[in-house]
C-alpha cells in the first residue's frame, strides 16, 4: 500500500473497535454507580474512623511503599515483554518468524506463568516468600540480559522462559506489602491494586526506547524492573516501624 492507503486502512480497522470500547465503558461506568449505591457492611475490630486513628498513615509503612514500586515495575516488565515479544520473535536475527508463527509462541510465555504458578504455591508453603521471589526476580533478570547479548534460538527461548518466573511475582510481592498492617491491611491493598498502572506506563517506555536503539536492546527496561524485585524481595520487603507503631516481626 501507498503511505496515504495504509493510513486510511489502519484508520478503518481503528474504527471497527470503537463501539464494543463505548459498550465497555458504558457498561463500567453502570457497574460503578451500581456498587457506590450500596453499603458495605462494617467489620469489627476491622474498620476504623481514620479521622480519629492514633496509627501513623498508611504512607509510613516503608514495605508496602517499597511493595508498591514492586508492583508497579512487576506488571511493567510482564506486560511488556508479553507486548513485544510477536514484534521480538519476528526479528531476522532473532527467530525469523512470521507475525501469525510469532504469534503462536505466546503461548509459551503465558504457559509458563501459568505452570509457575502452581509449582511456585508448593514451593511458598516450604520456602520463605521473599527468598523465593529474590531467585524468581533474578532468574528472571538473567534470561533477559541472556536474550539482549545473544540471538537466534537462544535469545527467542530465553525470552519465552521469563513466563515461568514472573508467576509468583504478584502474589508475593503482595503478600510482603501487606505483611503486619493490621487493621490498615484493607487501605494496604488498595495503594497496592492502585500500582498495577505499570502495565500501561512501562511498556510505552520501552516503546520509545525501541524506537530509538532497538527492540534487541530496549530489554533492559525490564531488567532494571527485575532488579529491583530482586532488591524488594530480600531487602526492600524488610519490615520497619511507621511512626506511633510497633512493626511486627517479619515472618
Amino acid at each position: 500500500m501507498s503511505p496515504d492507503q495504509l493510513h486510511g486502512y489502519r484508520l478503518q480497522q481503528a474504527s471497527l473497535v470503537k463501539l464494543p470500547y463505548l459498550g465497555l465503558a458504558l457498561a463500567l461506568i453502570l457497574l460503578a454507580v451500581v456498587i457506590a449505591m450500596f453499603k458495605l457492611p462494617t467489620i469489627p475490630g476491622v474498620e476504623r474512623d481514620i479521622r480519629s486513628e492514633s496509627h501513623a498513615s498508611i504512607w509510613k509503612y516503608r514495605h508496602l511503599m517499597l511493595g508498591a514500586l514492586g508492583i508497579f515495575v512487576y506488571v511493567g516488565a510482564e506486560v511488556s515483554i508479553g507486548s513485544f515479544l510477536v514484534s521480538y520473535l519476528s526479528q531476522p536475527n532473532i527467530g525469523g518468524l512470521s507475525i501469525a508463527a510469532a504469534g503462536n509462541y505466546l503461548a509459551y510465555y503465558w504457559g509458563g506463568a501459568m505452570i509457575g504458578r502452581f509449582v511456585g504455591s508448593a514451593l511458598l508453603q516450604k520456602f520463605h516468600t521473599g527468598k523465593m521471589l529474590g531467585v524468581a526476580a533474578a532468574m528472571a533478570f538473567l534470561l533477559v540480559a541472556t536474550t539482549m547479548i545473544t540471538s537466534g534460538h537462544v535469545a527467542m527461548w530465553s525470552v519465552l522462559v521469563i513466563g515461568l518466573f514472573n508467576s509468583i511475582m504478584f502474589p508475593s510481592i503482595f503478600t510482603l506489602g501487606i505483611d503486619g498492617l493490621g487493621p490498615m491491611t484493607g487501605e494496604g491493598s488498595g495503594v497496592l491494586v492502585a500500582a498495577i498502572v505499570g502495565g500501561a506506563l512501562i511498556p510505552e517506555l520501552q516503546g520509545l526506547i525501541a524506537d530509538r536503539i532497538g527492540i534487541h536492546h530496549a530489554f533492559f527496561v525490564p531488567a532494571i524492573c527485575y532488579l529491583y524485585i530482586l532488591y524488594y524481595g530480600i531487602w526492600g520487603s524488610q519490615k520497619k516501624a511507621a511512626p506511633g507503631t510497633i512493626a511486627a516481626a517479619n515472618s
